[in-house]
């Protein structure tokens, strides 16, 4: 899993709202969208991971998704973050515990992924806190 770093900005225009009910006339509104300035607060402690796995679907990230990682966010319980663990990064739940922490997956559907007590002895770092999933349509 390697970080991608936001470099540069991105534009494009945004048509309007649309209607997620019944249709609604086509507005003629339009303004310009800067992606990075909407989905990045922190420029210089935002990444972009794309997921590799199924261990979180039940949160929203599929396979193949991009997440935005943001390492100037404090982390708090419930939270969903990039954690370094004994040696590897993963992308999990995090319950915060008096001591330690539990790195909980997201994918009820599948019983091969257990939670990960981390304790005291572990090598463990909560890397950046997930604020935005880009989903492919």
């Amino acid at each position: 899993m390697e970080p991608q770093k936001i470099e540069e900005q991105f534009e494009s225009e945004l048509m309007g709202s649309v209607k997620a009910g019944f249709p609604s006339p086509a507005e003629g509104v339009r303004e310009r969208l800067d992606l990075v300035k909407l989905l990045v607060k922190h420029s210089a402690s935002t990444f972009f991971f794309r997921i590799d796995g199924v261990s979180m679907v039940d949160a929203d990230m599929d396979e193949g998704d991009i997440i935005i990682v943001d390492r100037a966010v404090e982390p708090y319980d419930g939270c969903k973050a990039v954690c370094y663990i004994d040696g590897e990064y993963t992308v999990k739940k995090v319950r915060l515990r008096q001591g330690g922490a539990i790195l909980v997956p997201c994918n009820d559907g599948n019983t091969r992924y257990k939670p990960i007590p981390v304790g005291p002895e572990d090598d463990f770092l909560i890397w950046g806190v997930v604020t935005y999933i880009i989903k492919k349509a």
